[in-house]
């Protein structure tokens, strides 16, 4: 596949990811899965999120910048081919024994 088809990680060292390369393939459904521990949440949110995120906050205008505050960049030494992110979070709803 060409660069462009995917999201390119190398040397990923955020939290317990020890130096990983990953290729994850653009508009596709992928599925992170694994032990608990094993760095699910470190490389899906703390990694490919927060740099998304990063990266679209940059883009905005100084002005609207100076109300959000600076986002710290994840551990890895390169990614490409990341479009903005955002990210929906998890919430347990209330259990009814009818439903």
């Amino acid at each position: 596949m060409k660069s462009s088809e995917n999201i390119v990680l190398k040397g990923v060292r955020q939290h317990n990811l020890k130096n990983i390369d990953l290729d994850i393939p653009r508009d596709k459904l992928v599925v992170i899965t694994g032990l608990s521990g094993s760095g699910k949440s470190s490389l899906a949110f703390d990694t490919i999120y927060a740099e998304g995120q990063r990266r679209y906050v940059e883009s905005l205008s100084s002005y609207a910048r100076q109300f959000l505050g600076l986002m710290e960049k994840p551990d890895m030494d390169y990614i490409e081919g990341l479009s903005p992110a955002i990210s929906i979070g998890q919430k347990a709803t209330a259990r009814n024994p009818r439903s």
